[in-house]
């Protein structure tokens, strides 16, 4: 859990050429699978600064788009993992460079939908995450999937990401809760992260969730006018007990954490998880009361006591799939009571 992937943004953002702010993607002709074309959500925060090659940054970004035809692929420019899902059918891992199939089986003519999330760029993972196109049949063409209404922004470090679940972020609660929603959702996450920015270097969220790439102090920040959140799930404080930060210290970081998340999003709910380890468990539900008696009634303390099997962890403290299902099936049905 105290793993930090210090190589996360250097990396990602190596594979654009600059530390450049995203700017809003470049628009193509519809229907032609560029990525510039108004056919395909980008969700999460993506780099589009190079309309030929789009990056995803922090875990759990994806691309969702309608297509014709029988078959699709996509156009990759060095080795990277991926998982995709074509008509809600599980997630399949794919690993490759340049043209990779995604229907190596021919798909029944029609309508199809399309999802693509790639690994994260981060720690000893190099993968060149760079979406640069879809290729479909001659004559097909691409179309706006059916409308999710809602986006859910999920933040927290590795439990978050999804390390040690089968398929990482896909295998996320995040993903999963989203995906049970029927909304988009964003999974601003990287192992090791801390609440708190520490003397001994915790990557911390509050000074790192409002940067586009996260992982590196002094990166471009991120335009919070390319999307907003419906609800923001924050599940932080596993790691920084490890980095020395006391109880008081703590609960006030997280006031200030929720009132800068109000901020930027002022109709969204917020709901403040207990760490699954319960560490900081009251430090949290008081952060909560705060902001409540400070008149913002949308922050909702999420009690996760009990939620975790005996056997849903894979080890000492990271979900397994199991746990992270279990996960979901708790949080789903809390989110959508608010929303």
């Amino acid at each position: 859990m105290r793993g930090r992937l210090h190589a996360t943004v250097l990396i990602a953002a190596a594979l654009t050429g600059a530390l450049l702010a995203p700017s809003a993607p470049a628009r193509a002709a519809a229907g032609d699978g560029t990525p510039g074309d108004p056919g395909i959500d980008f969700v999460g925060r993506w780099n589009t600064t190079n309309a030929s090659a789009y990056v995803p940054y922090w875990a759990g970004a994806y691309l969702r788009v309608g297509f014709t035809g029988r078959t699709v692929k996509l156009k990759q420019r060095n080795t990277v993992d991926l998982w995709a899902s074509i008509d809600g059918r599980p997630f399949t891992a794919f690993k490759g460079s340049g043209t990779i199939n995604l229907t190596p089986t021919a798909l029944a003519a029609g309508n199809h939908t399309l999802i693509v999330s790639y690994r994260q760029v981060a720690g000893s993972y190099t993968g060149d995450a760079v979406f640069q196109g879809l290729i479909l049949d001659g004559g097909a063409t691409t179309f706006k999937a059916p409308a999710r209404p809602r986006l859910v922004e999920f933040i927290g470090d590795s439990i978050t990401a999804g390390t040690t679940s089968s398929q990482l972020a896909v295998t996320g609660y995040g993903f999963r809760t989203g995906e049970r929603l029927g909304h988009h959702h964003t999974q601003i996450a990287i192992g090791g992260m801390c609440l708190s920015e520490t003397a001994d270097g915790c990557w911390a969220h509050e000074t790192r969730y409002w940067m586009a790439s996260g992982g590196q102090a002094g990166t471009a920040a991120w335009d919070f006018s390319r999307y907003t959140a419906d609800a923001v799930v924050i599940n932080l404080g596993t790691n920084d007990r490890g980095h020395g930060v006391g109880g008081p210290d703590f609960q006030a970081r997280y006031t200030a954490f929720l009132t800068r998340i109000r901020a930027r999003f002022p109709n969204a709910r917020l709901f403040a998880m207990r760490t699954f380890a319960g560490r900081y468990a009251a430090e949290t539900q008081a952060a909560v009361r705060v902001r409540n008696a400070a008149g913002d009634a949308a922050v909702f303390y999420v009690d996760t006591t009990g939620w975790l099997p005996p056997d849903g962890l894979s080890d000492s403290v990271h979900p397994n799939d199991k746990g992270h299902q279990a996960i979901t099936d708790r949080l789903a049905p809390v989110i959508g009571a608010r929303l």
